[in-house]
């Protein structure tokens, strides 16, 4: 997954002949998962066309302050000031970067920069004189005043016919500039987190099991959401039906309680956070037969013994690491919460109860308390996407002390 899935990008076109990569590099957001929205300016269209724009972007491309086809419409540049989470000039012409440095606005690109309150990143396209001249090198430095974000031209063959620096970059290293930019302002940015999800099944026999009914989406959702906010994440799952592809996820499939604390020690030394979300069988049998269990008349008696305790086991090595927890309760949920916070020694632990509607598991909703050992912080009833917003804010401001 890009860092880019999911992002609003207003593309704005100028009258440059480097205007035919704009039809790859629509192409390219498309394909990362972002949203994209272009706004040229109406010589722009004498170098590529807005219906193929339109047609890669899926949206209707602007050009003029009101509808071609009707002066009573008006585009409102304001509105796509406001919807971008950011926004990209290219090719940016010389003409258009003057405009920008003196405020300038004669045409609805030039009005949504200046309404725009977003981050801008302008990728300069013109000849190699014109990109050396003191004018254009002004434009740029005070541009960069603003804020505004600068992708170098590249050097190479260009219109004229002369060789050199001017070249807009190239679409693919336009959104390598931007994901890289985009990555390194990331809050969990070169931090690595392993989460544990879903249940683990306990073996009586080849056939059945002790489990419980977690269904893993907390876990999974707390992993996309850390994903996205730049961390590493290895998360650890029991057996659950969910799927996660993303470059930023090492998925590692475990059953039991065992094997999950097996994995989870394989690599704690290495990260930064750990978050427990899985809900992990407290007991297993003590013996698991080899062959399928008859059933018989009479009553059963499984003996069980405990299984390793994960969290306590890793609050009493962590060093450096943040320890969270999960605290699913029926009953005296706060005294039972702040109990584990304390014996486990973790940083903070996340309360959920059976009695909550809308909370617990196989539901796609939460209810949560986050507890630390100078507060606790309630929750309304949330999506569980939402709820894993709320978890690494704290994890964030965590790492932050």
């Amino acid at each position: 997954m890009s860092v880019l899935e999911g992002k609003k990008v207003l593309l704005g076109v100028t009258a440059g002949i480097a205007a035919y990569k704009t039809a790859p590099l629509v192409r390219l957001f498309v394909k990362a998962g972002a949203q994209v929205r272009v706004v040229m300016t109406p010589a722009a269209k004498e170098f590529v066309t807005p219906l193929t724009l339109s047609t890669l972007s899926k949206n209707e491309v602007i050009s003029s302050f009101t509808q071609e086809d009707d002066n009573a419409t008006w585009n409102n540049h304001v509105e796509l000031g406001l919807w971008a989470d950011f926004m990209l000039i290219a090719p940016a012409t010389a003409n258009t970067l003057s405009k920008m440095a003196t405020g300038a606005s004669n045409n609805i690109l030039l009005a949504t920069y200046l309404s725009a309150k977003c981050p801008v990143y302008i990728a300069p396209a013109m000849d190699l004189d014109m990109y050396k001249h003191p004018a254009t090198r002004a434009s740029l430095e005070t541009l960069t005043t603003f804020g505004n974000i600068i992708i170098p031209a590249e050097s190479g063959e260009l219109a004229s016919g002369l060789v050199g620096e001017g070249r807009m970059a190239e679409p693919e290293n336009i959104i390598s500039f931007i994901e890289s930019e985009l990555l390194d302002k990331l809050p969990l940015r070169n931090k690595k987190i392993l989460i544990t999800a879903g249940p683990t099944y306990e073996a009586i026999d080849p056939v059945r099991f002790i489990g419980n009914h977690s269904s893993g989406k907390m876990g999974f959702e707390l992993a996309k959401e850390a994903a996205k906010l730049g961390a590493e994440v290895v998360l650890i799952s029991g057996p659950t039906h969910l799927q996660l592809e993303n470059s930023m996820v090492q998925l590692v499939r475990v059953t039991s309680a065992q094997q999950m604390y097996e994995a989870v020690h394989e690599v704690f030394e290495e990260v930064d956070v750990v978050i427990a979300a899985a809900a992990v069988s407290d007991y297993k049998p003590k013996t698991v037969a080899s062959q399928k269990m008859k059933k018989k008349e009479t009553s059963l008696t499984i003996e069980l013994t405990p299984t390793p305790d994960i969290l306590g086991s890793l609050g009493k090595i962590k060093k450096h690491q943040k320890l969270i927890g999960f605290a699913l309760e029926t009953n005296n949920e706060l005294e039972h919460a702040k109990g584990k916070l304390e014996r486990k020694n973790l940083d903070f632990i996340v309360l959920n109860s059976m009695n909550d509607k809308g909370a617990g598991f196989k539901k796609d909703t939460n209810k949560i308390s986050i507890i630390t050992k100078e507060d606790v912080m309630s929750y309304g009833l949330k999506p569980k996407s939402d709820v894993a917003v709320d978890i690494l804010h704290e994890v964030i401001n965590l790492l932050h002390e």
